[in-house]
């Protein structure tokens, strides 16, 4: 009965595969605007989006305690220590914004994903250094803090809050939106995926899309309103822009993990020219 059931879905993707990028397109379109009608009938509270999507994230940062801890407890390798303390330099400023402007459930969530996300790079630094991919996890980091940081001092939320406080709070909305590209640039190195990176990979994507559609669906629903509830000038245009990258950045790769689940695969090996 198993072998059945997979039938129909490999047929449907082996289909998909073999059509026009133009039909490509198409069906990616339609599968996003299927989501967000789903979302939008079955979640009538949309701030329990980020909280579920704050809720992923953590179960994707402890699909990689499991591992190192576990599973693969003698290798890291796969891991970008670049983007796990990108992660970290992003959850620490959002906590000091929760902290300084609103104290709440996802002040909990990030207190506790980047605990978590500490003990990873604690044990890939220094547990596990021998085993860490350096000469692939080269992606240029700084240059996206220093951009971040730039852009963040020039387009910045229009609050009463202090200009410092606003100024961290769009440094981090745009290093969060790149954040993962370390990651995705080790695995493109290395085009083999294991399966505990992937499923963590994955569980940013799926956080990643459930944030983007909270937004999307709040300024569809407000009619624009909720921009204007966020600031003035440039910032409303640029927190959803953030949103949209994040989940773009992460889309392909998605698409190659669910392919890979569907085909039974336990490798994700990634083409070239994904990332």
């Amino acid at each position: 009965m198993k072998g059945v059931s997979k039938k129909p879905i490999h047929a449907a993707s082996t289909w998909i595969m073999q059509q026009p990028s133009e039909v490509k397109a198409f069906i990616a379109i339609f599968a996003v605007l299927s989501a967000l009608l789903f979302i939008k009938i079955m979640v009538e509270e949309r701030n329990n989006l980020f909280i579920a999507a704050e809720s992923v994230h953590a179960i994707g940062i402890s699909v990689l305690i499991y591992k190192l801890s576990t599973q693969d407890k003698d290798n890291c390798s796969g891991l970008s220590l670049k983007s796990q303390e990108l992660t970290a330099t992003f959850l620490s400023t959002r906590l000091y914004c929760s902290f300084v402007m609103e104290y709440d459930i996802h002040t909990i969530l990030d207190l506790a994903a980047l605990a978590a996300t500490a003990w990873v790079i604690y044990t890939i630094r220094y547990v596990l250094n021998s085993t860490s991919m350096v000469e692939k996890d080269d992606f240029p980091h700084h240059y996206m803090v220093l951009t971040c940081a730039v852009l963040a001092v020039v387009i910045h939320p229009t609050t009463p809050h202090h200009l410092i406080d606003r100024m961290c709070w769009a440094f981090s909305v745009y290093l969060e939106a790149v954040s993962v590209l370390p990651q995705l640039h080790v695995m493109q190195n290395t085009q083999v995926v294991e399966p505990f990176t992937s499923h963590y990979v994955f569980a940013l994507g799926v956080a990643r899309f459930l944030t983007c559609a909270h937004w999307i669906l709040q300024v569809l629903e407000t009619r624009g309103q909720m921009l204007t509830a966020l600031g003035h000038g440039l910032w409303p245009g640029l927190v959803i822009f953030s949103e949209i990258v994040q989940t773009f950045i992460l889309a392909d790769f998605c698409y190659y993990y669910v392919k890979s689940i569907i085909s039974g695969q336990h490798v994700l090996r990634l083409p070239a020219g994904v990332v």
